[in-house]
């Protein structure tokens, strides 16, 4: 045990939410997948046991992030964008077409996929902070600077957008918060901005999936008028939720996930609240806030700019999914395809999830690897 604590850097609360968030998950997968085993024709040990594998996975995949330096993520940000991009056209030509959508590419010979938009998320924020950093001396620069910067934001959003818009906003507004913080103009960022709003437009109105954005935004906005078959899913989480009261039905207990689809995804949120009620409700809610917490107390103590600029992009991308998940779950907004980070039965999104958790962590041995140095050279002094 101490030789893994030894081997273990960074911030500890952020390890201590990891394996918190990790057993939550397991127990809500197990919970919420007898539906999806019987579809199978499966046991729900047997789906358990491959949502274990990709926890543990993941975890490992953190530990092994966490321990490379992360001035390594500035060095690959430009090879992971020249691979992102092309596999992101790739996926809208030739991608498995699952729910309507074209995100996901199958790994041969694995019988696993994964969604590039993940591997775009990495890309796009590691590539933004490397630039931000690099260019501060002539960020005002439009030729050097703004236009590289815009041109990636813009091109992976509409990319992403065209089959996944929920992923591809909330990236988007991730973006917009590293300009802000790598002080770029706010002209320059209402010019982002702009182009963001005018693709939004193309993609809403003219885009392959606008008639399930339209049937969707409808269904939020009017649920009295929508059909039944549309209001299905929001109309059970809200059951499931209101249902659960205050200390919830118990572990195991859940009714609705026999009717809820994506209870074991999506809607893991509302299976939780019907479970474990109210209370479990915000226990994880305060969970996430505290990753925030950690998150920004590493922004604001990181000693280099790309590495605040990393940590803060990647946290703000964790924890925007996450409050997105659960305000979907509760009604405050449309159904969408977002996962809940490290809780959700997610497959490969847990493997990306678990290596930009393992950045942070790299951010943050930064912070403290210094100070032992110093002290370590004071004694040194001191015995001389």
């Amino acid at each position: 045990m101490n030789s893994i604590l030894n081997n273990t850097k960074g911030d500890r609360w952020i390890w201590l939410i990891v394996i918190l968030l990790s057993a939550i998950s397991l127990l809500a997968v197990y919970s919420s997948t007898g539906t999806l085993a019987f579809k199978r024709g499966v046991g729900v040990e047997s789906i358990l046991m491959k949502h274990l594998a990709m926890v543990v996975g993941g975890i490992i995949l953190m530990y092994i992030s966490h321990k490379l330096d992360y001035r390594y993520y500035a060095g690959i940000s430009k090879l992971l964008m020249i691979i992102t991009i092309p596999l992101l056209l790739y996926t809208l030509i030739f991608g498995a077409h699952i729910n309507n959508a074209s995100r996901w590419i199958s790994i041969p010979g694995t019988g696993l996929s994964f969604q590039t938009s993940d591997l775009a998320k990495l890309a796009l924020i590691t590539y933004l902070a490397r630039t931000l950093s690099r260019k501060q001396e002539n960020i005002k620069d439009v030729k050097q600077s703004f236009i590289p910067i815009m041109g990636s934001v813009c091109l992976v959003f509409i990319l992403i957008a065209l089959a996944n818009l929920s992923t591809a906003l909330m990236l988007f507004g991730v973006s917009i918060l590293l300009l802000i913080i790598g002080r770029i103009s706010i002209k320059q960022i209402a010019i982002t901005c702009l182009a963001g709003a005018v693709l939004l437009a193309g993609v809403i109105f003219l885009g392959p999936r606008r008639n399930v954005y339209k049937s969707r935004m409808h269904t939020y906005l009017h649920p009295e008028t929508a059909k039944a078959d549309k209001s299905f899913q929001s109309d059970h989480a809200k059951i499931a939720i209101a249902t659960g009261g205050f200390f919830g039905k118990g572990p195991g207990r859940s009714e609705e996930r026999n009717y809820l689809p994506e209870s074991y995804s999506d809607e893991i949120y509302a299976i939780i609240i019907e479970e474990y009620g109210l209370f479990g409700g915000i226990v994880l809610i305060g969970i996430y806030l505290f990753l925030l917490f950690r998150c920004i107390k590493i922004v604001t103590k990181a000693p280099k700019a790309f590495g605040a600029l990393l940590a803060a992009g990647l946290s703000f991308s964790l924890t925007i999914q996450a409050f997105a998940n659960m305000a979907v779950a509760v009604g405050l907004g449309p159904v969408t395809g977002v996962p809940l980070p490290l809780v959700s039965m997610g497959g490969t999104s847990i493997l990306f999830t678990s290596v930009a958790f393992g950045i942070i962590l790299s951010v943050s041995r930064d912070i403290d690897e210094p100070k032992k140095v110093i002290v370590g050279e004071i004694k040194e002094v001191a015995v001389a």
